[in-house]
């Protein structure tokens, strides 16, 4: 029970202390730019964050959860080759994703992401913990690897990855304003 309590303790203290949402809405505003965003291992959590925000159908485009390989490929075009070759969880698929994103929604930003938020499914190669989180436009992409402590309880870890991924979305937004 002791560390039920300081698990949601951490828990709630990460959610509340939560700013990038606001901050990377503030921009797509400002910009009168859309986001779409295509999660796996995250299940929802960015797009949820991202709206919780007042306003957020001015730059909320299509959002998808693409958990099986299956959706990746029919709704992201992410090539069969690639999830066989690389695996779900790749860099190769996480900017897949983006580019998919961007065809099939025709969104200003997207964003990705592909890991393991555990306890159960890594390997020595592929770690619990481990996220791949892509950020592009249709003239730029930006792949990043992500590891987080995979001790953390899964909701713990999935909060991080959102977290991340939002972050490295302002940094492409700020980096399009120099």
């Amino acid at each position: 029970m002791k560390e039920n309590i300081f698990t949601y303790l951490k828990l709630f203290n990460l959610i509340s202390g939560l700013k990038e949402p606001y901050i990377a809405a503030k921009l797509l505003i400002e910009k009168q730019k859309t986001l779409s965003v295509a999660e796996s291992c995250t299940g929802g959590l960015i797009s949820s964050l991202m709206t919780d925000i007042s306003g957020s159908s001015a730059y909320t485009h299509s959002n998808f959860v693409t958990y099986a390989n299956e959706t990746k490929e029919k709704y992201l075009h992410v090539s069969s080759q690639t999830l066989s070759q690389y695996g779900a969880v790749s860099v190769q698929t996480a900017g897949e994703m983006v580019e998919g994103l961007i065809e099939t929604t025709g969104c200003d930003y997207a964003l990705a992401t592909t890991g393991i938020a555990g306890p159960t499914g890594g390997t020595d190669e592929k770690p619990v913990g481990l996220v791949y989180i892509g950020v592009g436009t249709k003239d730029e992409m930006h792949v990043h690897k992500y590891n987080v402590n995979p001790k953390l309880p899964r909701v713990i870890i999935k909060y991080l990855f959102a977290k991340q991924a939002i972050k490295l979305l302002i940094d492409v937004l700020k980096e399009k304003e120099n």
